[in-house]
């Protein structure tokens, strides 16, 4: 069988590690070329050792999402490497959280212009290449359990997700005239680095041990643990391919049971 993404080129925001670096690499043995974007001016160690292993199909690009210029600037450098990006993996996102009563303006406006700010102007930006070009490509934004329902504690973080979601239905109906399927993941709780960050805060907040948190969350997943980056690649790829031609407008959770819909 040839691989499933063979002759696409496939932009990735947030690809530096967990879930985005992830999904490269799946990417990447099914096939396509892959433009890797996150906020560091020089890749990350895993992220060169994935462009050592496939330096014909794969480079790395710098860019805060939540800049347009710089969105631009990768998305012209991608289209100049290896042709028209005809499929999206919009990941970037950052985490906060703190009580209602003592959230901030910086943090709102923080989690919104990477989260929603960046994610959206991404994907559109993006697709506008794809029109301009008339290629039947495919979006997948990445969501959240968080979008589902809030959290007393994430508020903000929730809010960025659920909103994500929405985009995410109003893009799928506005783009399927031009047959290209705009679609998300909404993930559980993963165990990716940024759950250090995500574990120190509740401890703070929750008053309870470091690790405790998270060992919490994964006992309480259907599933009995976390999820890895790994358990989200398969729905990527599946949604990126033409196995899903008829998909779009879903929010797909991959999340070991915690969200039932």
């Amino acid at each position: 069988m040839s691989p499933r993404l063979e002759n696409r080129h496939a932009l990735l925001t947030g690809a530096a590690s967990g879930i985005g670096l992830a999904v490269a690499a799946a990417y990447l043995r099914e096939g396509a070329r892959c433009t890797l974007v996150d906020l560091a001016a020089e890749p990350a160690a895993a992220v060169r050792a994935l462009l050592a292993l496939h330096p014909d199909h794969a480079q790395y690009q710098a860019a805060d999402v939540s800049r347009l210029a710089q969105v631009d600037a990768v998305l012209e450098a991608a289209r100049n490497r290896f042709g028209c990006v005809d499929l999206l993996f919009n990941n970037a996102a950052i985490f906060d959280l703190a009580p209602l009563l003592d959230s901030d303006e910086r943090m709102f406006e923080r989690l919104f212009a990477v989260n929603v700010k960046g994610a959206f102007f991404v994907m559109q930006k993006a697709l506008a290449q794809m029109v301009a070009a008339g290629v039947s490509g495919a979006v997948i934004n990445m969501a959240s359990q968080a979008g589902r329902r809030g959290e007393a504690l994430v508020a903000h973080y929730c809010a960025t997700k659920a909103a994500v979601i929405s985009y995410t239905q109003s893009a799928a109906l506005a783009m399927a005239p031009h047959q290209i399927r705009v679609n998300a993941i909404a993930p559980g709780v993963v165990d990716t680095p940024m759950w250090s960050q995500v574990d120190a805060l509740f401890a703070r907040y929750e008053a309870l041990p470091l690790g405790e948190k998270k060992k919490r969350v994964g006992a309480a997943v259907p599933l009995g643990r976390m999820g890895r980056p790994d358990d989200l690649t398969g729905a990527a790829v599946f949604l990126a391919s033409s196995e899903a031609e008829y998909i779009t407008g879903q929010t797909l959770n991959v999340d070991g049971g915690n969200v039932l819909s």
